[in-house]
């Protein structure tokens, strides 16, 4: 099971990802922090008790990666747990790079099976709550298990 280090300007959030239940969005995700893309992006949409939202390369949650990758909506963990990791999108299937980190269960439920949940931060839940708006994701560091 694959694995990625998120490192902020407010602390490293571990994540382990979902690749059974949302094995293209994993991967889309894992080959955009190989190439670097998130290097430097900000965190543009924070709402309290809700999520922080990051990916845009323009900063303003306009942009994406130049293509867009399908909603895996189907598998057992799409639920929006704290921690719980999402792409965005301005419609179904409209995904690219743009992700989000849930706050709370209570405040995300209705995203459930609505956008899909390809991971979850089991380690640094405590910077989610830190991040503000305009704060930097330095880079994202992708581990492999090999089976």
């Amino acid at each position: 099971m694959s694995k990625a280090s998120i490192h902020t300007e407010k602390g490293v959030m571990k994540v382990q990802f979902y690749e059974k239940d949302a094995p293209k969005t994993v991967q889309n995700f894992i080959d955009l922090a190989k190439k670097g893309f998130y290097d430097g992006l900000t965190f543009h949409r924070v709402i309290p008790e809700f999520v922080i939202q990051g990916g845009c390369p323009h900063g303003t949650g306009s942009g994406g990666p130049g293509y867009t990758i399908p909603c895996e909506l189907d598998g057992d963990n799409q639920y929006h747990d704290r921690g719980v990791l999402s792409m965005a999108h301005a419609g179904r299937d409209t995904g690219g790079s743009q992700f989000f980190i849930c706050h709370s269960r209570q405040n995300t439920q209705h995203l459930d099976r609505k956008h899909t949940c390809f991971g979850k931060v089991y380690d640094g839940l405590e910077v989610i709550d830190a991040i503000r708006m305009g704060d930097k994701i330095e880079k994202i560091v992708v581990e492999e298990e090999k089976a």
